[in-house]
């Protein structure tokens, strides 16, 4: 159940003409009363003597009792109620409780004293009501209306539990803006699918994703096609900034612009900036430029998952304030790769971006500057590039995506502990995405592996066995046992080959990150080893010693990973 108040309005007859009329596109169907102040207002939907005047004059008729002082300037309460799809079709019994309830919720009448302002409920479509009230009673009473949208939204909650319906959770006003009912006819008229808020919401944030600066994340909305208008200081300091889809015009043929901070409260340009003041910086070492480094996808996909493994141990153990950095970072990063990534991909990660956005924002403020290894991260997955959905980049995008699953999970977890209810939803939402992207990607490159290790000779394939039942005791029967085994034992191999310790990668692979909420043990540790080791991801490219099963002659330091993959 969503509670939403809308804007207060000088005009009660106009709404009440909106309310009783057809809707912007024939929606409404047989509007009428389901409630009243006092049980027994006129109804013009279903009273044909009734008028709408009638109805208006006897809501304003407190109005008439006061003087110019006493009135307030816009003195019409609208406030719409409406249930999810899933939901029961409830009676018109039912909304008129609910259209009670919330108005004492608000603090517009109080039915146990019998006082309050005049108020009507009119129900026109089976999913939701609309409350009309005056803000005002004959004494001159003003209702107390602090916090009334915090207080509707509470007894939503109650309501939920009591009538049975899909229950929501609790919000800390930290979410984006909902579409209003006007964009979304308006999007319904045009044949999109989602309103133009939404679509400008996704593009930015894209634009965003590891930008370094003003000058390139507005080239990137002009390279989007979206219209841009900066509001400007009379100094010459840019103060803000608004964007338009060329397409979406109002009734005069003028584009139709939202502020950065009405899509999102962390798009506004000086929250944006915030995501910029650490840039370059890192416990005082300057971060590498784009062009130190390869910026091929392959590359910034396996860049990605060492950023992502680090992050998750900072969600799981750092300071709230720069976990909440990094929770933030994080929506770059997956924007980021759903933004290059392939066909077979692109839809799964898409839904896992828009789900994580409200996931990212909380009363936490994130203090910038140690997260930088995500949004550096997402800089490279756009200067990378599209991947292509096989070999090397196909491999690498599973890798990212195995590690960027994990790092949701924790998010969901902290938020959890902070009872941020409706975050802790949207990562686990998110998270059910990527285990489908995963699948996606991971299918290739998995399959050649689980080939390669069937083919392995079988003493080699017992060592690695003796490997897994030495590293990791408690896990070992169920990886030995599980579909996924061939390729670990392979992975193992060739780390073997290029003179890593197996198992020892594997004893610090298991131990450093959960596992419990992984579908295969043994795919995890695949991508996890391949990672640590600097093993090709895709199995086609393995040094010739793997392929073979055969060991060198001389291996490094036995016993032990080689100092570049040791703990930090």
């Amino acid at each position: 159940m969503v509670p939403k108040i809308h804007k207060r309005g000088k005009r009660t007859i106009g709404l009440l003409y909106y309310l009783y009329g057809p809707g912007k596109a024939e929606e409404h169907v047989d509007p009428h009363l389901v409630a009243s102040w006092d049980h027994a207002a006129p109804d013009p939907g279903r009273d044909p003597e009734a008028t709408y005047k009638q109805l208006q004059q006897l809501l304003d008729q407190p109005l008439a009792l006061l003087d110019e002082k006493q009135r307030a300037k816009k003195h019409v309460w609208h406030l719409s109620v409406r249930n999810g799809p899933t939901d029961r079709i409830l009676s018109d019994a039912e909304w008129g409780d609910v259209a009670r309830r919330m108005v004492a919720a608000a603090g517009i009448d109080d039915p146990d004293q019998g006082a309050g302002c005049r108020w009507v409920a009119v129900r026109h479509a089976d999913d939701h009501i609309h409350i009309l009230a005056t803000l005002a009673r004959e004494d001159g009473y003003r209702p107390d209306l602090d916090r009334d949208a915090a207080r509707v939204q509470a007894e939503a909650r109650l309501l939920e539990q009591e009538l049975g319906l899909r229950r929501l959770k609790p919000g800390d006003g930290t979410a984006a803006q909902r579409p209003t009912s006007a964009e979304r006819h308006k999007a319904d008229r045009q044949g999109r699918e989602r309103t133009a808020r939404e679509e400008l919401r996704e593009t930015v944030r894209r634009a965003v994703a590891g930008a370094q600066g003003e000058e390139e994340f507005f080239n990137r909305l002009a390279a989007a096609g979206l219209l841009v208008q900066k509001r400007v200081a009379p100094s010459g300091d840019l103060l803000g900034y608004k964007v338009a889809l060329p397409d979406d015009r109002d009734k005069d043929g003028q584009p139709v612009y939202y502020p950065g901070a009405r899509l999102a409260p962390d798009l506004s340009l000086p929250r944006i900036r915030e995501r910029w003041s650490g840039d370059g910086i890192h416990g005082g070492t300057i971060l590498e430029s784009p062009k130190m480094v390869s910026t091929a996808p392959s590359a910034a996909r396996r860049r990605t998952a060492a950023a992502t493994w680090e992050a998750i141990l900072v969600i799981e153990h750092g300071e709230d304030a720069v976990a909440a950095a990094h929770i933030a970072a994080a929506g770059e990063v997956l924007d980021a790769l759903a933004k290059t990534s392939a066909a077979h991909t692109r839809h799964e990660l898409s839904e896992a971006a828009r789900e994580y956005e409200r996931a990212s924002r909380s009363h936490v403020r994130a203090v910038r500057g140690h997260d930088q290894a995500l949004r550096r991260a997402a800089r490279d997955l756009i200067h990378g590039g599209p991947a292509l959905g096989r070999g090397e980049d196909g491999a690498t995008t599973a890798m990212a995506i195995d590690m960027l699953f994990f790092l949701i999970v924790a998010t969901t977890h902290w938020h959890a502990q902070k009872d941020h209810a409706q975050q802790a939803e949207a990562a686990r939402r998110a998270a059910e995405h990527l285990r489908l992207a995963y699948r996606a990607a991971a299918e290739q490159p998995l399959a050649v592996l689980h080939q390669r290790g069937r083919h392995l000779a079988r003493p080699l394939l017992q060592r690695q066995a003796d490997t897994v039942r030495t590293a990791i005791p408690g896990l070992a029967e169920q990886v030995l046992a599980e579909p996924g085994w061939p390729a670990l034992a392979a992975t193992l191999a060739e780390a073997e080959a290029v003179g890593h310790d197996p198992a020892a990668l594997l004893a610090d692979a298991a131990e450093r990150r959960e596992l419990g909420t992984a579908e295969s043990i043994s795919d995890v540790l695949v991508w996890r080893l391949r990672r640590a080791a600097d093993l090709p991801a895709d199995a086609t490219s393995t040094p010739p010693a793997a392929r073979t099963g055969t060991t060198p002659s001389t291996t490094r330091a036995s016993g032990r990973s080689h100092p570049r993959h040791r703990r930090r």
